[in-house]
């Protein structure tokens, strides 16, 4: 049975719908990547395209399937849209221990892209923490202000409850390390979420 999760959450500042399908394995990663976003199972529309791009090859990267549908007081401006699909993804990967079982719990990834060079490391321990070491060379990739990257993984670590480290290593355009990030936390996520036969920790628990 394929690992699928569903969320929705409605505040007076968002509206979000997001659903996600997990790889059953590592063979099922890599199908899923042979995919295309656009036909792979994947759909993303927050109103926001670069946010759009980045969510699209955080999934695919990861061997995700799902749909993310956000609307957000973008008149005011993109923050609460980016921060709240933060928590909601964040919400949807904190479910799946509880309702699938044991999860491989540890995932690494480095991601290049041309001038830049993002690392992951993800301990989904159930225990919230973020670091984060990224400078961007610009503020702006395009029209999106790229300090909202930080908000973001701020709202998914703290509501998926896992230990996220994000380096970005060095990077000349501010659009190519955001991606490099994105595409690192996904492939890194696929990885400690893949099913574990036993839990994993010796505690005996997370």
């Amino acid at each position: 049975m394929a690992r699928h999760l569903e969320v929705s959450r409605t505040t007076k500042e968002t509206d979000i719908f997001a659903s996600l399908t997990l790889p059953e394995s590592s063979r099922d990663r890599g199908a899923a990547r042979d995919q295309s976003p656009s036909g792979g199972g994947i759909a993303v529309d927050t109103g926001i395209p670069f946010f759009d791009h980045m969510l699209q090859a955080f999934l695919f990267h990861g061997g995700f399937a799902g749909e993310i549908r956000a609307r957000g007081d973008l008149e005011i401006d993109d923050h609460h849209t980016v921060e709240d699909t933060g928590i909601v993804l964040g919400t949807l990967f904190a479910r799946v221990p509880g309702e699938f079982g044991p999860i491989e719990r540890f995932g690494h990834s480095l991601v290049p892209m041309d001038d830049a060079l993002g690392e992951v490391v993800v301990d989904a321990c159930g225990r919230s923490y973020l670091e984060y070491q990224v400078s961007f060379p610009q503020p702006y990739a395009g029209r999106f202000d790229l300090a909202l990257v930080r908000e973001f993984f701020t709202g998914f670590a703290q509501n998926a409850r896992i230990n996220l480290h994000i380096i970005g290593r060095y990077g000349l355009n501010g659009h190519h390390l955001a991606e490099a990030l994105f595409k690192a936390t996904g492939r890194a996520l696929g990885e400690a979420y893949l099913p574990s036969g036993v839990v994993r920790s010796t505690k005996g628990v997370l």
